[in-house]
């Protein structure tokens, strides 16, 4: 399977009808498969799916480009979701990402000063957007040279301890190491690597020592685990999931899609998986037929206001 479509955002911004119905043939099968691990009404869940798109037109004028549209529409979808929930009064949303007080998390400071200790980061104004898109593409960049190298072991490993909050001692079994030490050079390793990328990407030099330092006053609200999960940095494109549920991947990328999607159970992923394994001819077409409706009146709503209620097709 190839490179996987992506849409062209500047049509998308003009309200362009074939390129938003190429958005919902597209991504519809995965945000249901998401939904629909939380929300069993079918009727609901195609409501919330519905609003996702919709959402998606009215707010595509502030669609930032170091996102990919996925990342977009999946964040959509899951205020959308838990907005739901929320109305409906279901439980069980899983963990807190905000939680305190991790015994195991890697702070700022640790990538800044070099000592050995897990994952805090960030921060609250003006340095804390710049710092986390120093942090994403930092470790997004160390987790693709990770993975073109083949060292997956090492790349499930920093996974566990960055993104799942693993202790060294319940890491080095599961991944066959000799002990907790092999754990903790993998991880000094992983924050050296870190720490010059991040440094690289810092044209100013202030970045770093300004975070490192909020950190010690206290005022670090953002960890590397909420970062590493948010931005996706370590979630296999669609097409290695399609290999997955065909069963052709090697055993290196084999092991590690196991692991992310099942073991850590990224939600993104699992969606995406669920939607390759359920596919089944037009099954969604009666469903998206509804959702080009609703967004069809939307998208044309917004065209004419852009053309001064001239009504031109779009």
């Amino acid at each position: 399977m190839g490179a996987e479509w992506t849409p062209d955002v500047t049509k998308l911004t003009a309200f362009d009808e074939d390129e938003w119905a190429r958005v919902e043939r597209a991504y519809a099968g995965r945000l249901v498969a998401y939904v629909a691990r939380r929300i069993p009404d079918v009727e609901s869940r195609d409501d919330v799916v519905q609003e996702v798109f919709l959402g998606a037109v009215r707010g595509i004028a502030t669609f930032e480009e170091r996102f990919t549209f996925e990342q977009y529409l999946f964040g959509i979808c899951r205020n959308r979701t838990i907005d739901q929930m929320r109305r409906r009064r279901f439980v069980g949303t899983g963990a807190d990402p905000d939680s305190e007080d991790d015994p195991g998390a890697t702070r700022i400071e640790d990538l800044a000063s070099g000592d050995e200790s897990p994952s805090r980061i960030l921060r609250r104004t003006d340095l804390e957007g710049r710092g986390r898109e120093l942090l994403e593409a930092a470790l997004a960049r160390w987790v693709q040279d990770t993975w073109a190298a083949g060292e997956f072991t090492r790349l499930m490993v920093v996974e566990a301890l960055f993104r799942g909050g693993w202790r060294n001692r319940d890491t080095w079994s599961r991944f066959g190491l000799r002990d907790e030490t092999a754990v903790a050079g993998i991880k000094f390793r992983a924050l050296k690597r870190l720490r010059e990328l991040v440094a690289r990407d810092d044209a100013s030099g202030e970045i770093v020592p300004s975070l490192a330092q909020l950190a010690e006053d206290g005022d670090v609200p953002l960890d590397v685990a909420e970062v590493w999960a948010s931005a996706r940095v370590s979630c296999p494109a669609r097409h290695w999931l399609a290999r997955s549920v065909a069963g052709t991947l090697e055993e290196g990328p084999a092991a590690f899609v196991h692991f992310h999607v099942d073991e850590l159970g990224c939600e993104w992923c699992r969606a995406n998986r669920d939607d390759l394994t359920a596919r089944s001819g037009d099954a969604l077409e009666p469903f998206l037929e509804s959702i080009r409706a609703s967004t069809a009146r939307l998208l044309r709503s917004r065209g004419d206001l852009g053309t001064g209620g001239a009504g031109a097709k779009l």
